[in-house]
């Protein structure tokens, strides 16, 4: 018997691009998304983490959430799993476990004491066993390591590898022994799909696409060796750029379904689909319309003006960021770029980010006043920091090391803070 599942990513519902609410795109996907689930006879839906943009969700994008579910039920598709990324908070997503699993949508916001709690036996219409799921949430620092005094970074580091792969392996035994017990019960094969969110070594991201470091250092991006080879398809979430990793076609990044970022405007952007007959997967890739057009423009102050004219000669609402690099200083950019579009340029051009990259001994410092926190990240304030107080190249590293390790915690105490 078939069995079709699609996995997607990284909603982030609620995100918007320099202050412009995005509701519209996200309802154009969510009504996409039902109808590719009814088209495509999905019978499983994956949803590997970052569902919303951040722990504290608006009331409308609760509702774009919770009404897509509702939906889910009446297009065929009989199952959903959905884990927790870094983005979420694990006890909103949690709090109505037991009355979406009535709908047959399986939450698992958070590392459960028992890694076979993570473990979800998906069945067919008739009852039989279709699919295991091992449903493994993002590993918070506090779920897979215990600090240490005197710990050093390397040590931190190594401790966080062996904690998210002793993990994998405990959900993956208790999945190989439930199969083992399942398949003989009922002569079948039945496929092991594992899920995660988190970073793998060597996989594609974009500038400004705000994906965040997970953890300290670099050696918590995991290597594919952590997932075992007991796991049919790994449907991963937190990379916002669609790809297979490590060279194993069947360990995909979905990607995140909407561009997050003017650094994504020209990517595809898609959804995995998997048809299993028996343990074997055929892996199709299916492309989202784009609903809402991005463009990134860079280069003088010409040629931005021209890419404009051909911008609006397309008659397609666009959101634009603008970066000029010219020779020129020109301080009133924003204003000469508008004056080169029609009347009618708000209605079909918004420019939602000008940045003048121009800088000269003479205008550094007013450059810098013009600058707000959408054009800085946290690393980016931090680095300044070490900047204007000189602090020496080989004091650097440790020192970034020990921030990222502060901003982590911060970050995961505003997701556990409810």
């Amino acid at each position: 018997m078939t069995l079709n599942v699609l996995h997607t990513s990284d909603w982030h519902l609620g995100r918007s691009l320099y202050g412009q609410k995005r509701y519209e795109e996200f309802d154009a996907l969510l009504d996409w998304m039902i109808t590719t689930l009814q088209e495509q006879q999905i019978d499983v839906l994956l949803l590997a983490g970052d569902v919303f943009d951040t722990s504290t969700p608006s009331n409308r994008a609760m509702r774009q959430y919770y009404d897509f579910l509702r939906r889910v039920s009446g297009s065929g598709c009989r199952h959903v799993v959905i884990i927790g990324g870094n983005h979420d908070s694990p006890t909103f997503l949690n709090a109505p476990q037991a009355l979406l699993r009535a709908l047959d949508v399986h939450v698992v916001g958070a590392a459960t004491e028992d890694p076979a709690d993570e473990v979800i036996v998906l069945r067919h219409e008739d009852g039989s066993p279709a699919l295991i799921v091992c449903a493994v949430p993002y590993l918070r620092d506090r779920d897979i390591r215990i600090a240490e005094a005197g710990e050093s970074i390397d040590d931190k580091e190594q401790k966080l590898l062996d904690g998210i792969r002793g993990h994998y392996c405990a959900v993956t035994e208790a999945a190989e022994t439930l199969r083992a017990q399942l398949e003989e019960q009922h002569q079948a094969r039945i496929p092991v799909i594992g899920m995660g969110h988190l970073w793998t070594a060597g996989a594609r991201t974009v500038e400004g696409d705000g994906v965040r470091d997970l953890y300290v250092g670099s050696l918590a991006h995991v290597g594919t060796d952590i997932f075992p080879a007991a796991m049919d398809y790994v449907a991963l979430g937190h990379l916002h750029v669609p790809q297979s990793v490590g060279g194993q076609v069947h360990i995909r990044y979905s990607g995140s379904p909407l561009p997050m970022g003017f650094g994504e405007a020209l990517q595809q952007k898609s959804v995995c689909t998997v048809s299993f007959d028996g343990r074997k997967g055929d892996i199709r890739l299916l492309d989202i319309p784009c609903f809402q057009r991005l463009r990134q423009l860079s280069g003088s102050l010409p040629v931005l003006q021209a890419e404009l004219q051909a911008l609006l000669a397309n008659d397609e609402p666009t959101w634009v960021e603008i970066i000029y690099n010219g020779d020129d200083i020109v301080p009133d950019l924003r204003e000469q770029l508008l004056s080169a579009l029609a009347d009618n340029a708000p209605a079909l051009i918004t420019l939602l980010r000008v940045k003048n990259q121009r800088i000269t001994a003479q205008t550094l410092q007013a450059q810098d006043t013009e600058q707000t926190l959408d054009d800085l990240s946290p690393q980016d304030v931090f680095q300044r920091c070490l900047d204007a107080h000189a602090v020496p190249a080989n004091q650097r590293q440790e020192l970034f090391n020990l921030y990222q390790d502060v901003l982590r915690q911060v970050l995961e105490a505003d997701t556990h803070a409810e």
